[in-house]
């Protein structure tokens, strides 16, 4: 499903993109299009891309082709999900220590679009943090590779 998407394929093109989004959410999915966890989020994303294509903007990034943005978000998990709202980073507390991206492919369309909306209630507000609306249970566990240096 990651051919129903727009992609960036590089620094510049992303770079871009978190200027221009004026007045919706930017959802990144940084991964690789052959990934199957890739290919589940995908999915999903292209299922609910008209539904939200009022409050957010989704773009497929691999991370193989923007580096730059893969270590400054230390993914090492993939794929992983960054929002932006007017060129800001929106984080989102999840119950993890990382609250600055979504880990893994969400598993309802009905949980990634409750959180397009947190977010972009949240944001219009002026919050830069939201909780999550998501079931703990939804929310794919991980160690972090830095925890404990």
């Amino acid at each position: 499903m990651s051919f129903l998407l727009p992609k960036l394929t590089s620094k510049k093109e992303v770079d871009q993109a978190i200027k221009s989004v004026a007045e919706k959410v930017l959802v990144l999915r940084f991964g690789r299009d052959e990934d199957p966890v890739c290919l589940q989020l995908d999915d999903i994303l292209a299922k609910t891309s008209h539904d939200l294509s009022k409050m957010a903007t989704i773009y497929l990034v691999d991370v193989n082709k923007v580096p730059v943005y893969t270590q400054y978000f230390d993914i090492s998990y993939i794929p992983s999900t960054v929002f932006f709202f007017n060129g800001q980073h929106m984080k989102v507390d999840y119950g993890s220590p990382d609250h600055t991206k979504f880990v893994g492919s969400f598993k309802t369309k009905q949980d990634f679009i409750d959180l397009i909306e947190v977010i972009y209630r949240g944001a219009m507000r002026g919050k830069l943090i939201v909780q999550s609306p998501i079931d703990q249970r939804n929310i794919p566990k991980y160690d972090l590779l830095y925890q404990g240096i």
